[in-house]
């Protein structure tokens, strides 16, 4: 970190002259090849109410963690996301329910949950505003090097499974008919979108964080003419928000998750527009 601090010093970059800032910075640089890569998975497999739902988990593990004294909330977060995301799984394989059914299911059981927990005894709901809103000038270093691990992981599990959960998502049968594991493709992408969205949450805030994870890839898919062109333009687009929405929440004093969503959504309309013209 001595070294990213000292490259910006050097430099005549005002706001980026605080600690808080370059963390935010790194934060950023690194979710956004996450967000742009899950992004893409999600739309494809229409799964974007599911990340949502993730969120609402997310939210009720940090409230279980707070409530039994751990002083890192955030790894109950993790466990119980990533339980909640396995129990979805087994569910959806055994249902002939439709998936956006038992999503709505899986989500308001969590919202409930959450909420229960949080205000178990009386308890003030307040002191958990930080996870709804989130605040990417809080990260820690220890945060950024966490995320920068998972990134290293979803982009090794990227390229080994890319091609093969493209397939389970568009046409699940002919994926199993080739011999891909099909079940355990989608239990385990559930489990890294479930890890991606519990580490995120404090930074960007549940009310929009599925907005990150559905806008680059559906701006992206409204110009891209291949896969390849789908999720570079997804990455790009993820981190040219990331970037913009710190500099628009620095200068205004506006919060940094709604503006990186904002400008997602700017992007996503002249996308639009160009696929408009083009067709």
């Amino acid at each position: 970190m001595s070294y990213w601090y000292a490259f910006w010093d050097a430099l005549p970059i005002e706001m980026l002259h605080w600690d808080f800032m370059k963390n935010a910075l790194l934060a950023l640089l690194l979710m956004g090849p996450l967000f742009g890569l899950m992004s893409t998975m999600i739309v494809t497999g229409r799964m974007s109410f599911f990340s949502d739902a993730l969120g609402h988990a997310a939210f009720t593990g940090i409230a279980i963690g707070a409530i039994c004294g751990l002083a890192a909330p955030t790894w109950a977060a993790v466990i119980f996301s990533v339980v909640f995301s396995l129990v979805f799984s087994f569910v959806r394989s055994r249902s002939n329910q439709a998936a956006d059914t038992l999503i709505g299911v899986f989500s308001s059981t969590a919202v409930a949950l959450g909420i229960f927990v949080a205000t178990l005894g009386g308890g003030s709901f307040t002191k958990y505003n930080k996870y709804l809103i989130g605040d990417i000038l809080s990260v820690t270093p220890a945060e950024i090097a966490m995320l920068a691990v998972v990134l290293f992981a979803v982009i090794l599990f990227w390229v080994i499974c890319a091609n093969r959960l493209t397939l389970t998502a568009i046409h699940p049968q002919l994926a199993s008919s080739r011999g891909i594991p099909v079940g355990f493709s989608q239990t385990l992408f559930t489990a890294a979108i479930a890890v991606v969205v519990t580490l995120s949450i404090s930074s960007v805030g549940l009310l929009i964080l599925n907005s990150l994870l559905v806008l680059p890839a559906a701006a992206s898919r409204n110009i891209a003419r291949n896969l390849k062109q789908y999720h570079i333009l997804s990455v790009l687009f993820a981190l040219a928000a990331g970037v913009g929405g710190l500099i628009v929440s620095y200068y205004s004093g506006s919060s940094a998750g709604a503006a990186i969503s904002l400008i997602l959504a700017g992007i996503f309309a002249v996308t639009f527009c160009f696929r408009k013209a083009r067709a």
